[in-house]
């Protein structure tokens, strides 16, 4: 399968037999890493990593798996460009993929990602917008299909904000792979309409189920995997937190519903969480309003239900695979 020059936006843009493509590239470079297996075959090449939200899985995956290719890759974080503010996005990238032979982009709106896509002559990569986080949809795939042997059929619960990146990434993602996608929040917190129906869509091309609930146990009751993601994300006002807190705690993920999902189900987050008092967010909350966990219990996380940190990882695989992929075909 030759997926050179293509950019990665979102899933949506990708067949079934492309999404498995990547993951099998993943689950191959990953292989060649643990044994110690060279595999620079970029090099000479080079990448430009655009930060305009903080990251950390992210930033070291793409740089790890960049310097694994034999690639050099640039850091520019907003304080580092005029992107957007001396110089428009569509000059900055322009210049870029004269520089560079891909472009990787962390940021806001989806319609930033789309318009570099659009005036790049190299391959861009989303890192991360406000709609879709499709690097983490690969590595989370990947996880669960080295978890399980399979991801068709699996049960799949997201638990919490659905109305974002994370609940509208794993529903195209179960969509796309005839997994079974059910989210468990409060009605204000679904996708929208427009992406639920193309999912459907999709779903009855693929033999995926798409649902919703508002009960926990109802929603969680035979689930392979319970997933969640923190109730307040970057660029949102500490405001939100009030509000969040009062519409989501039924949606905390605590052993009870990992229980209720029953004996075999696993535990999986994005990171980063707040299951204890380690942050200064986690700590804020604490003082203001009582809580010393947030969207999952510390028992959840730190149990052996949970694959949070087999999920991480994979994140710098998945990465390397579709920069490999894109850029060397």
């Amino acid at each position: 399968m030759n997926l050179k020059g293509r950019d990665f936006l979102k899933l949506l843009d990708f067949t079934p037999e492309e999404i498995t493509y990547f993951l099998d590239l993943a689950a191959d470079l990953k292989d060649k890493k643990k044994k110690g297996i060279l595999h620079d075959e970029l090099k000479g090449k080079n990448v430009a990593l655009i930060f305009e939200k903080t990251s950390t899985r992210t930033r070291c995956a793409f740089e790890v798996a960049a310097k694994d290719l034999g690639m050099g890759s640039t850091f520019l974080n907003p304080t580092d460009s005029q992107i957007g503010k001396k110089e428009s996005i569509a000059d900055t990238v322009r210049v870029l993929s004269r520089f560079y032979d891909g472009i990787e982009y962390r940021g806001f709106s989806q319609d930033i990602v789309q318009t570099m896509a659009d005036y790049s002559d190299v391959p861009v990569w989303n890192g991360l917008t406000d709609e879709f986080h499709p690097t983490q949809m690969l590595a989370d795939l990947l996880t669960i299909r080295e978890h399980f042997g399979r991801l068709k059929g699996i049960n799949f619960v997201y638990m919490g904000d659905a109305r974002f990146n994370m609940g509208n990434s794993y529903m195209v993602a179960c969509a796309k792979m005839g997994m079974n996608f059910t989210a468990v929040t409060n009605k204000k917190y679904y996708p929208a309409k427009e992406l639920i129906d193309t999912c459907k869509e999709i779903a009855a091309q693929t033999g995926a189920t798409i649902n919703f609930t508002e009960d926990a146990m109802a929603g969680t009751k035979g689930a392979d995997v319970i997933c969640t993601d923190i109730w307040v994300s970057m660029g949102e006002p500490e405001s939100a937190w009030a509000e969040r807190i009062k519409d989501l705690s039924p949606y905390r993920v605590t052993m009870d519903i990992m229980n209720n999902a029953g004996p075999d189900s696993v535990f999986m987050h994005c990171l980063p969480s707040f299951h204890d008092l380690g942050t200064s967010i986690g700590r804020e909350i604490k003082e203001k309003f009582g809580l010393d966990e947030i969207e999952v219990t510390n028992e959840v996380f730190e149990s052996d239900r949970s694959i949070v940190f087999d999920e991480a990882e994979n994140r710098m695989h998945t990465i390397k695979a579709v920069m490999y992929a894109t850029l060397k075909g």
